[in-house]
């Protein structure tokens, strides 16, 4: 009997008790003011035959199955489109590659003359993307100052590959006007080499690079140094740069290849709400194994301790919180 009384107590509090928490749980939702059941997170990628798209549809598998976020990866051009759909509010994340950034930011070179895109803020730096000048043993080109006269594919126009090949060409004292330029994204370009229709293509991309390692079941690959007076020139005015190897095993080369690499960022805009932002970077690092198995480069790179190399820009202030959580400072 004093059994059944107690269990009958018992029974009674929990009963009273639900709905407080359940109404406790409700009045926390609203204090944010933020309903993730409303919330769709785009995430902006790139070609389907690159790195940005495995990487940023792990990330948007993870917000939908992991996080309960409604969530979509977008196949895109890459950075500079991707800068325009945040621009635009038809991405809510996108992968970035950090020179085209900071131009956006400060709007210089392709964006000078427009509004800066002040409001562009970082969620977690990513991982290099090395500046990869491929060709041939068919080809001679053995140096950068061999494109002259030479039909060169630079990316797609204002792509983060065609910034990075202007640059290039900048740095080494030639404009676009001393080669025969495509603007083909990488993909292409590189079919056209392998069909010699093309003398050199330039890919950015994390390595190895899938579509480069295709070119090699059926030729020699060579990759061009970024190095000398060239890599002098590009440091000196563009400090986002780094110099980098890539060993010669990458792609059965005949050699050590130096080169420049830039950092990508997963990026947002102050648009996200904080608690969107919070749970979007608690969320990764919790579940950062899904992250780095969806590329080799993923797994090597993209890790707490990477997430601020290479971020020129200001954290959205929901992932700045989360990693003062952590004892980031």
């Amino acid at each position: 009997m004093k059994k059944s009384l107690v269990f009958a107590i018992i029974l009674a509090f929990a009963l009273l008790a639900t709905p407080v928490f359940a109404a406790g749980q409700g009045e926390a939702a609203k204090s944010t003011g933020f309903d993730k059941s409303k919330y769709f997170v785009t995430v902006a990628t790139g070609p389907t035959s690159g790195l940005y798209y495995p990487i940023g549809g792990a990330f948007s598998a993870l917000y939908q199955n992991r996080l309960g976020y409604k969530s979509s990866a977008q196949a895109t051009g890459a950075s500079a489109e991707n800068l325009t759909l945040l621009k635009d509010g038809r991405a809510e994340v996108a992968i970035l590659m950090s020179d085209a950034v900071a131009q956006a930011y400060e709007a210089y070179g392709p964006y000078e003359g427009q509004k800066p895109f002040s409001e562009l803020r970082a969620l977690l730096g990513l991982y290099p993307n090395y500046v990869q000048l491929v060709t041939t043993d068919k080809t001679g080109i053995k140096s950068f100052y061999d494109l002259k006269n030479k039909r060169v594919g630079v990316g797609a126009p204002n792509s983060g590959v065609e910034l990075n090949a202007r640059l290039m060409y900048e740095a080494h004292g030639m404009t676009y006007a001393d080669s025969r330029i495509d603007y083909l994204n990488y993909g292409e370009a590189i079919n056209q080499l392998k069909n010699n229709q093309m003398d050199a293509v330039f890919v950015t991309s994390g390595i190895p690079n899938a579509t480069i390692m295709e070119l090699g079941t059926v030729s020699k690959i060579v990759l061009i140094p970024i190095d000398g007076e060239g890599l002098a020139n590009l440091m000196a005015k563009y400090p986002f740069f780094t110099p980098e190897i890539i060993p010669a095993d990458t792609y059965d080369m005949y050699g050590d290849v130096a080169t420049v690499t830039v950092r990508n960022i997963l990026a947002t805009t102050t648009a996200m709400p904080e608690e969107a932002a919070y749970e979007l970077t608690k969320g990764v690092f919790e579940h950062i194994a899904d992250i780095q198995a969806s590329h080799a480069t993923a797994k090597k790179h993209i890790s707490f301790e990477n997430s601020h190399i290479g971020v020129g820009i200001p954290f959205h202030e929901g992932a700045e919180r989360y990693y003062r959580e952590m004892g980031w400072k």
